[in-house]
């Protein structure tokens, strides 16, 4: 059983405090013209019934990008699993699914193929995987689809003061979906420093 685009709600996380980019609001960066967020907004949307942003500066900005924006519930950058949060939170359909604002390539068919995979496998989530050039997977799990149902989950775990998605993650039945047609891996390529994002607009 397929699950329908309409029945998936996109979350653009842009919550984080941009350290390692000197602490500039870094879905406000500008690539080939626009902020990124909005490119992850943009690429999003289609993909979608509804979206979403997650950040917690300049919400105006963010706000004229044409989503509904939401803070995270504490105030000291806890990390993307308090944006998935937030997204759980205020999500009205089964499906919530989350991209990093700073990764303005992902592939177009990204949530499908999550989608596919979370229904073959009967999952809880299904989460983006890339081949390193040693062969080795690297996982992405901030590109995560997941069922609603699991905030329940999240809230305990967030509670007990857990905050490593990866560990999250591990707990939950967890669809792998490698990414591994030619250019998919450049798509999960991050901008996390000035650097990288300026050899990504190269």
């Amino acid at each position: 059983m397929a699950i329908d685009p309409q029945d998936i709600t996109g979350l653009v996380l842009a919550g984080g405090r941009g350290s390692r980019m000197g602490g500039v609001d870094k879905g406000l960066q500008n690539f080939q013209g626009m902020p990124l967020a909005l490119h992850a907004v943009m690429r999003l949307g289609p993909q979608v019934g509804a979206l979403m942003v997650n950040a917690n500066r300049n919400l105006a900005a963010y706000e004229s990008m044409g989503a509904p924006v939401w803070p995270d519930a504490t105030t000291d950058f806890p990390g993307p699993l308090a944006g998935f949060l937030v997204g759980l939170e205020r999500c009205e359909t089964p499906y919530l699914v989350t991209v990093p604002c700073d990764s303005p390539q992902f592939p177009a068919d990204l949530v499908a193929r999550l989608a596919a995979a979370l229904c073959s496998e009967e999952a809880d989530l299904a989460v983006a995987a890339t081949r390193e050039t040693d062969g080795s997977v690297q996982l992405h799990p901030v590109f995560c689809l997941m069922r609603a149902s699991v905030m329940e989950n999240l809230v305990a775990f967030l509670a007990g003061g857990q905050r490593r998605i990866d560990r999250w993650t591990g707990q939950h039945r967890c669809a792998q979906v490698l990414f591994d047609r030619e250019g998919d891996a450049a798509g999960f390529f991050n901008a996390n420093t000035l650097d990288e994002l300026r050899s990504l607009s190269r």
